[in-house]
């Protein structure tokens, strides 16, 4: 399943890195498709002949903002230059230009460059542009490179919903950021003067406005989507987390009422009650009853209950000690110190039961040895403790009790509760809940 998960999570960043690489790269694709129907208007179709004469005198470069741009001469003439010509010749503002020109197919137009001669003084050489990669080149290389950074980025970023935290989330942000910074270091760029696709940290000019912008807009998209991402999958955690959570509470409160009204313990309450009878203890056999009946009624009454006072589990407490310290006579002692400052603070109803059911079963109990159970509370814990003495046949144990136990404490308090088996002393650590406010 975690696997399958994974996977998932793959595909989807990568779906998602494809959508990035396009939009990134729409306008580069746009430009591109322009300038071919562009090319294949301005020839004029087959059989289309213009007149094409040489300037003999330079035009100084200037170029518009939107790409397009101008040759101005000493005169007041100036020649139109289209985009195309301009990427695909590697010209630039400021450039001193002698060039074979066209007349503009519009009535009233600007001459159109058609061929450049020289460019700031040296014949200009056209042998190096067929080495440039063709314009599409150019484009599948764009879309890969901004494909593989968002799927990089997403990645680091995404990951961090498994386990999450804020801290987390930030430090994946952060690397993030230092990833999308040596990426764009490495992002292939196209030197006008060669040609050549290279590597930006050797294009000689790190600053590259454009390729800042779009990897720029690389990073802020993987970031709030993946801030979008870590939130939904945080809410579809929680939703799963409360349904196991209620499915377990109701396989936790089966299992705690089968254990705690066990056949098992049932007889030997009632085998205890014999002999008391037996022995003519008609006074001890009363309050046995008592005891007795008080004990199942509580378990049955406070079976579904969340939170209980520490006074009513303590009372209750005391009443299913009397049946274990009738059992075992003069070997069994339960030492209950509580402060009664505390008796009105609260914990998950019947917590004492298995506490005290396990150190009955799996300790050895005998008249030269009895066996002290401790209940006391400290620092706002109650603290169940007893000495470690395994029988020589030790009682087949699951260790049901106690997970119920720290699986109902975490879904009515949000705490865990600590268990400690070192030097001797097996001991719980039970937070407590303060009184309700009235």
């Amino acid at each position: 399943m975690r696997a399958l998960s994974r996977y998932s999570d793959v595909v989807l960043n990568l779906l998602v890195a494809v959508a990035i690489s396009l939009v990134v790269n729409f306008s580069y694709l746009l430009l591109v498709l322009v300038e071919q129907s562009s090319e294949t208007t301005s020839s004029g179709g087959p059989g289309h002949e213009q007149r094409v004469w040489e300037r003999r005198d330079e035009g100084r470069l200037a170029v518009h903002a939107d790409g397009y741009g101008y040759l101005v001469y000493a005169g007041g003439d100036s020649v139109y230059v289209p985009p195309q010509n301009l990427r695909w010749l590697g010209l630039e503002d400021g450039d001193r230009i002698r060039a074979d020109i066209r007349p503009s197919r519009r009535s009233g137009g600007h001459p159109v460059l058609k061929e450049v001669r020289t460019r700031n003084g040296e014949e200009f050489d056209y042998s190096r542009l067929y080495n440039r990669p063709s314009q599409w080149t150019e484009l599948l290389l764009q879309l890969l490179f901004y494909l593989f950074m968002s799927f990089v980025l997403l990645t680091i970023l995404t990951d961090s919903h498994r386990r999450y935290s804020m801290r987390r989330y930030i430090r994946s942000c952060l690397w993030s950021c230092v990833a999308a910074v040596v990426l764009y270091c490495v992002a292939p760029v196209t030197e006008w003067h060669s040609g050549r696709v290279v590597l930006n940290f050797m294009s000689g000019r790190m600053f590259d406005y454009m390729l800042l912008l779009k990897c720029s807009f690389a990073l802020v998209v993987s970031l709030l989507y993946s801030r979008l991402y870590v939130l939904i999958s945080q809410r579809q955690l929680v939703e799963v987390e409360n349904e196991r959570l209620k499915n377990e509470n109701l396989t936790t409160r089966y299992n705690m009422l089968v254990g705690q009204i066990n056949p098992h313990f049932f007889f030997n309450s009632l085998n205890s009650l014999a002999m008391l009878v037996r022995e003519k203890h008609d006074q001890k056999a009363l309050t046995y009853i008592d005891q007795l009946s008080y004990t199942f009624r509580y378990i049955i009454q406070n079976g579904q209950s969340t939170l209980i006072t520490l006074g009513e589990e303590l009372k209750f407490a005391e009443a299913y000690s009397y049946l274990f310290k009738i059992r075992y006579a003069d070997k069994l002692y339960f030492d209950i110190e509580v402060d009664s400052d505390y008796l009105c603070w609260r914990l998950p109803a019947l917590s004492l039961q298995p506490l005290i059911g396990n150190a009955v079963k799996h300790n050895t109990i005998t008249r030269s040895n009895p066996l002290h159970v401790s209940i006391r509370v400290e620092d706002g814990r109650l603290v169940v403790s007893n000495p470690l003495r395994p029988k020589l046949e030790p009682e087949p144990s699951t260790g049901i009790g106690l997970e119920n136990l720290r699986n109902r404490w975490l879904l009515i308090t949000g705490r865990d509760i600590e268990i400690d088996d070192s030097d001797g002393t097996f001991t719980v650590r039970l937070p407590l809940e303060p009184p309700a406010a009235r």
